[in-house]
C-alpha cells in the first residue's frame, strides 16, 4: 500500500509497504502455477509439494511477487488519482531482507493533461500550384527514354549531353592516385549528374579513342573527408559513345505502357501529377500546423520522455558520425530543444487523436507497407522485414496515427489558398 507521496509538477515519488505475509502469499501463488508444469526427480508433474518448490525457487518467486504487488499498489494509486504514467517507474527497495516487510520507493513521471485547442481559431496556408504541361511532356520523354536503344557511334561522332560514354578513368590528387578513384569500361550517362560537378561536362565534345584529363574540385561537403574540397585530375580514356535513339511518340508506344492512345497516357500522367501536387500541399499544411501547435500550445513535459528522446537523438548522431566518418559536434542545447518539440507534438497528437477516435486500420498499414515496398527492387524484402519486426510495425503504426490525427485536425482549421510555383510547393512539403 502506498502511504506517502511527493509531487513536483509531473514528477512523483511515492513510498509504500508490502507486508511479509502478502509477499509470501503472492510468492506461493506463483510457485503453485510453476509447479503445474515443473519437473523434479522423485515427483510427478503437478504433484510437487509447495514446501519443496519453496526450497528451490522461493527467491525468484519472491522477487516476482514483489514486482507484482508493487504494480498492484501503483495501479490502484494511478486509478485513485486519475493520472497516467509517462514511462516505466523506477523502483527502489533499500535494505530489504527475505521474510521481512518490503518498504519501497517508486519514482515516475505522469502524462500532462492536454489543454483545450480551439482549432477554429487557427489558420494555415494551403499552397496551390498549377500543373505545368511541360511536366507532362517531361514524363512522356522519360517513358520514351526508358524504351530507347543505345547505338554505338563512329569515331567521328562527338559526345553530346544525354549520350552514354564508355570510359576508363584514374583519379589523382597531385601526383598520387587515390583509393576508389579508378574504373574501367564505366558507362556514364552525360548530364545525369551522377559524377562530381564538372566531370561530365568535360567529356562532351570528345570522340571515341580520345585520351584526356578531366580536372575537377571535390565539393567541400563531399562524404570522403580525405577528398572534400580538394582539386583532382582524372586521366580518362573514351572507348565509345552511344547515342540514345528514342522510339516515336505514337499510340503504339502508349500501348506498351497500358494505354490505348497517347492522349489517354497524357491524361493518366496529369492525374498522377495532380495527386502529387495535392499530396505535397497536404504535407505543407501538416508542417505548418505542427509549427503552430509547437508554438501556441503550452504544457508541461515529462522529463523522462524528453531524456529518452534526447538519448535516441544522441545515439543516432553518434551512429551517423561513425558510419560516415564525420566528427560533427553535438549541440546539447539545440538538440534538447528539438527533443522537447518532438515530445510535445507527440503528446498533443496522441491525446487529441485518442479523444477524437482516430484509428489506424489494417488497410492503412497494408497500404503504407505496399507504398514503401514499391520503391525497392525487391519488394518481398520489405514485407518480410515488417512481418519479422514488431518494433518496426509499431513505429509505422505510430507514424500513421500521427499523420491521420493531423489530417483530422486540418479538417477543423481555417485555410487560405496561396498560389506558388511547383518548386516552392515541394520545398514546403519536404520541410521537417
Amino acid at each position: 500500500m502506498i502511504k506517502k507521496e511527493k509531487v513536483k509538477d509531473l514528477h512523483y515519488s511515492v513510498n509504500g509497504v508490502i507486508t511479509a505475509a502478502d509477499i509470501q502469499a503472492a510468492a506461493d501463488e506463483i510457485l503453485s502455477e510453476y509447479g503445474k508444469t515443473a519437473k523434479m526427480p522423485g515427483f510427478r508433474a503437478g504433484h510437487i509439494p509447495l514446501s519443496v518448490l519453496r526450497q528451490k525457487f522461493n527467491a525468484n518467486a519472491t522477487a516476482d511477487a514483489i514486482d507484482k504487488l508493487m504494480n498492484r499498489d501503483l495501479n490502484a494509486y494511478l486509478d485513485e488519482k486519475h493520472i497516467r504514467l509517462a514511462a516505466a517507474p523506477r523502483a527502489d527497495l533499500p535494505k530489504w531482507e527475505m521474510g521481512k516487510d518490503a518498504e519501497y520507493t517508486l519514482e515516475f513521471d505522469i502524462l500532462p493533461e492536454l489543454p483545450e485547442i480551439d482549432l477554429g481559431k487557427i489558420t494555415v496556408t494551403k499552397p496551390v500550384a498549377e500543373l505545368d504541361e511541360t511536366e507532362v511532356e517531361k514524363a512522356i520523354e522519360n517513358i520514351r527514354r526508358s524504351r530507347s536503344t543505345a547505338e554505338k557511334q563512329d569515331d567521328a561522332y562527338a559526345a553530346q549531353n544525354g549520350d552514354t560514354a564508355v570510359i576508363d578513368f584514374t583519379g589523382f590528387i597531385g601526383d598520387d592516385a587515390f583509393e576508389g578513384g579508378a574504373a574501367t569500361k564505366h558507362h556514364l550517362v552525360l548530364g545525369s549528374g551522377s559524377f562530381i560537378p564538372g566531370f561530365e561536362d568535360q567529356i562532351i565534345g570528345h570522340k571515341s579513342g580520345d585520351k584526356f584529363d578531366v580536372n575537377v574540385k571535390f565539393p567541400a561537403d563531399y562524404h570522403a573527408e580525405n577528398l572534400a574540397g580538394k582539386k583532382a585530375r582524372f586521366a580518362t580514356v573514351l572507348h565509345e559513345v552511344r547515342k540514345h535513339i528514342l522510339p516515336e511518340l505514337n499510340d503504339e508506344l502508349a500501348k506498351t505502357v497500358g494505354f490505348d492512345s497517347v492522349e489517354k497516357l497524357r491524361a493518366h500522367i496529369r492525374d498522377i501529377l495532380n495527386e502529387q501536387y495535392a499530396d505535397a500541399s497536404q504535407r505543407a499544411m501538416r508542417n505548418e500546423l505542427l509549427d503552430v501547435l509547437a508554438d501556441k500550445v503550452k504544457m508541461d513535459l515529462p522529463a523522462t520522455l524528453v531524456e529518452q528522446e534526447l538519448a535516441m537523438a544522441r545515439q543516432e548522431h553518434e551512429h551517423h558520425n561513425a558510419e560516415h566518418g564525420h566528427e560533427h559536434k553535438w549541440d546539447e542545447k539545440s538538440e534538447k530543444k528539438e527533443a522537447e518539440r518532438r515530445v510535445k507534438l507527440g503528446l498533443i497528437l496522441a491525446e487529441w487523436g485518442n479523444k477524437n477516435k482516430v484509428a489506424v486500420t489494417r488497410d492503412d498499414m497494408q497500404q503504407a507497407i505496399w507504398a514503401e515496398a514499391s520503391r525497392y527492387p525487391d519488394p518481398k524484402q520489405i514485407f518480410e522485414f515488417y512481418n519479422k519486426n514488431q518494433n518496426a510495425m509499431a513505429m509505422l503504426r505510430g507514424m500513421l496515427f500521427e499523420r491521420k490525427a493531423l489530417d483530422e485536425m486540418l479538417k477543423n482549421v481555417k485555410t487560405r489558398d496561396k498560389k506558388v510555383p511547383a518548386t516552392e510547393l515541394f520545398q514546403q512539403a519536404d520541410v521537417k
